[in-house]
């Protein structure tokens, strides 16, 4: 079954975020269970430097009359077969691949994009005729009209499937309605069954309203987006596709997160060997000049700085941390407001608290080495890959439950220790007071030695990988196509 992927990014060569790791994780984890993928994506400078053995496939016009070039290769980093859309003045810029240096927008995004899903409809109706998609997979807004581009494409001899995956419902691709009538659409895709979003064009609602079959990250999430509190405003067009949408938990790529294997921290450890985690924990408190006393619990933050993601919690809780003996390291960037305080925070208390700005995917990997908690307090989470990744590094997870989280994470509670269920801490409510509590277990666990580590080897244990995940994809393309 030849199936084409869609996304923005893709891992190792571009990444601002999970969706990243999972479109370079997914290819591999399908054509293990018996697909053929190809992925399409933007000609980003990573992405065109990966690039190996291009040719260009077609030139061809855009809607908006502008000329662009498909190029066809394998990307060298990940060993899958490629289309890039080359067109430098669109994708060869600086800042992210979404945002200017000054973290403004950049204000012909409608086109970037659309761009993409418009090049991926093209795929799907035979443009490579060497190599027929069955399957259209796109991801986030950044790819979501494909499905609206299939829906009024030329007809077809045969049957394609399109695949929409929200990894967060929150960022939606909305953009001025001046702006429909750049992508070529008939006028009607502008309408409430169709495009248009409170009098703007929506992407993501594209994706939601044209697709044969919408998935979201994890079953929880599938059911928060049904609801008024988490479905940013298209909840009722969630419900009324209910029948069509499921959630599929995503998965760790575990050749690149494993510590038993792992080349970005100083020492190897496993469940049989875990002396290696001390170390890493030594070794990151003396690079980031914290106290040296291995017996204070090191906690850890990999995260975008967002509101979203809790991080005001946890700015309520660090001076208890740090009076009960912790310790807390935070990695990310975003919302400057919050930057600023986690900075102070730092530099008020430099042998308890270390803080980075920005992104560094090694640095990542050290922290999940060397924590004891991996702190989780999102608001709402559509999946999550942080806590996952704590719990392959024996970093236990404390998060809010919702979204993934709920679905990933079982609190230390007696009973769940008697059973043998838990593996982190969990939190309800959304205050600085409830994840107090919660951070108050982790240290009462934390203290009783023998359990702590019985808990961390169960963690460390999990099956996170991909073939559960790839396996439920397979299934649904194959009853799409019936």
């Amino acid at each position: 079954m030849n199936v084409l992927q869609v996304s923005a990014e893709i891992f190792p060569l571009l990444k601002t975020g999970g969706l990243a790791d999972i479109a370079g994780a997914l290819p591999a984890a399908l054509n293990a269970a018996g697909c053929e993928v190809r992925v399409l994506l933007p000609g980003f400078a990573p992405i065109m430097a990966d690039l190996q053995s291009s040719q260009v496939l077609a030139e061809l016009t855009a809607p908006w009359g502008e000329r662009v070039v498909l190029l066809q290769g394998v990307l060298g980093s990940l060993g899958i077969g490629a289309y890039v859309i080359d067109v430098p003045h669109l994708y060869l810029r600086p800042g992210t691949p979404y945002e200017d240096e000054q973290r403004q927008p950049y204000p012909d995004n409608h086109l970037r994009f659309a761009l993409l899903g418009w090049m991926a409809a093209q795929l799907a109706c035979g443009l490579d005729t060497h190599w027929p998609p069955a399957v259209v997979h796109s991801h986030d807004w950044h790819a979501a009209l494909t499905s609206a581009y299939l829906a009024f494409g030329p007809a077809r001899g045969r049957r394609v499937a399109s695949v929409y995956t929200v990894h967060n419902l929150a960022y939606q691709g909305v953009f001025a309605p001046i702006h429909f009538f750049d992508l070529g659409l008939p006028p009607h895709a502008f309408s409430v069954n169709g495009l248009e979003f409170h009098g703007q064009l929506s992407f993501m609602k594209a994706g939601l309203y044209y697709a044969d079959h919408i998935t979201t990250v994890s079953p929880t999430y599938a059911q928060e987006i049904q609801t008024p509190e988490q479905g940013c405003g298209l909840d009722g067009l969630l419900r009324a596709r209910a029948h069509d949408l499921s959630g599929i938990l995503n998965a760790v790529d575990e050749a690149v997160w494993n510590p038993a294997t792992d080349a970005l921290i100083p020492h190897a450890f496993e469940t049989t060997k875990p002396a290696g985690k001390a170390r890493c924990k030594a070794a990151l408190q003396q690079e980031l000049g914290l106290a040296l006393a291995p017996d204070a619990p090191l906690f850890g933050v990999v995260s975008r700085l967002t509101e979203q993601k809790g991080l005001s919690l946890v700015l309520g809780v660090i001076d208890d941390l740090i009076a009960r003996g912790g310790q807390l390291v935070v990695l990310g960037t975003g919302d400057t407001s919050l930057e600023a305080a986690f900075r102070a925070r730092a530099a008020a208390n430099p042998q308890a608290v270390s803080v980075r700005i920005g992104y560094d995917e090694a640095y990542a990997h050290r922290i999940f080495s060397a924590t004891d908690v991996t702190l989780v307090p999102s608001r709402f989470e559509p999946c999550g890959l942080t806590q996952m990744y704590g719990l392959k590094y024996g970093s236990l997870p404390l998060v809010h439950r919702v979204g993934g989280l709920a679905d990933t994470v079982v609190d230390c509670a007696l009973e769940n220790l008697a059973d043998g269920t838990a593996n982190g801490f969990v939190f309800h409510d959304f205050t600085p007071e409830a994840l107090d509590l919660a951070m108050r277990r982790a240290l009462a666990l934390y203290a009783r030695k023998s359990e702590w580590h019985s808990v961390r080897q169960r963690a460390m244990q999990q099956s996170l990988g991909w073939d559960t995940a790839a396996a439920q994809y397979v299934a649904l393309y194959r009853h799409l196509l019936v």
